[in-house]
């Protein structure tokens, strides 16, 4: 979002949630995780069966149904102003406000049209900020804090201030990485490239000391998780994490059109970490609302740990420049 806008847009979020956490009431004993939805059954509750109160709830929903955000306008008409020249599709306009309220695991208020699938813009960090649990889990990322060119070879990370970049510091949008992505430089110069969202000049700083929020250095990243698993990025995501938890398949990771790579000797797309320059993730409410019912329950679904515990604290603590920014979340 642009910076001009996204305070408006997050003013407006935070209210609601700040009406929704109104609603809860005196704890209701359960156990904690215990329920997972089914894929074909997502079961509901009253809201004083999971201790809220219907009324404030009730509030809330109206609330969020009658403050839909301006930006992105329902056509995308102001998409290129805001973020600068697509390099990928975007639909022909996207869905109304809609959402679900999750409490205990069951869904407890639904509005509008929650199977839409719509882009979600920079929700796609958070899906490659998983890939990276999974990568490192499986040893495919021997250590967060190794260098990025100890097993990426591309070229990407040949510089001497390069070369010092890690996982990690991508991950906490720290890496201030040096170069081009697509015809985007990370440098985020120019109103044609960047639109509103363009940056002034500055000057470099060390990896691991400074943040920036920056997208151009998220699809490096994007493009080095390609690299170590060779396989793309929307198939392990989907046979990792979207299939076990009993998502859809209306879903799909929607690449650049210039964004194409010889892996193993095949051609494959690498994919962004959003949607301001087209393509990312689209998706609907209720895939969503199992994603991020997925990280609550510290990366389990049923009896199956996709992504361990411990990676989800480390995802979910705050990193020491961040503004309260964890790991692409």
């Amino acid at each position: 979002m642009s910076r001009i806008r996204l305070p408006l847009i997050l003013s407006g979020a935070l209210l609601a949630i700040q009406l929704v956490a109104s609603a809860y009431q005196a704890p209701v004993k359960v156990n904690r995780g215990e329920y997972f939805p089914a894929r074909d059954n997502w079961e509901r509750r009253k809201p004083a069966d999971v201790g809220m109160d219907a009324a404030k709830l009730h509030a809330a929903v109206e609330f969020m149904k009658s403050h839909e955000t301006a930006a992105p306008a329902r056509d995308f008409s102001d998409q290129e102003i805001i973020f600068g020249k697509l390099l990928g599709s975007i639909p022909a306009e996207r869905g109304a406000t809609n959402g679900l309220i999750i409490r205990q695991g069951y869904i407890v208020a639904e509005f509008g049209d929650t199977e839409r699938p719509d882009p979600t813009y920079s929700v796609a960090k958070s899906m490659l900020s998983t890939v990276a649990g999974i990568a490192l889990d499986r040893g495919l990322i021997p250590n967060l804090d190794d260098p990025i060119a100890n097993v990426v070879e591309d070229g990407g990370y040949d510089s001497p201030h390069n070369r010092l970049v890690t996982w990690r510091h991508h991950l906490q949008q720290e890496s201030e990485w040096e170069g081009e992505m697509w015809g985007k430089n990370a440098n985020f110069l120019g109103k044609e490239a960047f639109g509103g969202a363009e940056m002034k000049p500055r000057p470099i700083q060390a990896p691991g000391s400074f943040y920036e929020y920056n997208d151009v250095r998220i699809n490096r990243f994007a493009l080095s998780l390609l690299g170590v698993f060779k396989k793309p990025i929307p198939d392990v995501f989907r046979d990792e994490v979207m299939n076990p938890i009993g998502a859809s398949t209306t879903w799909k990771w929607v690449p650049y059109t210039n964004a194409y790579v010889n892996i193993g000797g095949k051609r494959m797309a690498s994919v962004s970490g959003g949607t301001r320059w087209g393509g990312g993730v689209w998706i609907n409410s209720v895939d969503m609302a199992r994603f991020g019912l997925l990280w609550l329950r510290d990366g389990k679904w049923g009896d199956r740990q996709i992504v361990s515990p411990s990676y989800v604290k480390m995802a979910t603590t705050a990193s020491a420049h961040g503004p309260d920014y964890g790991f692409l979340r």
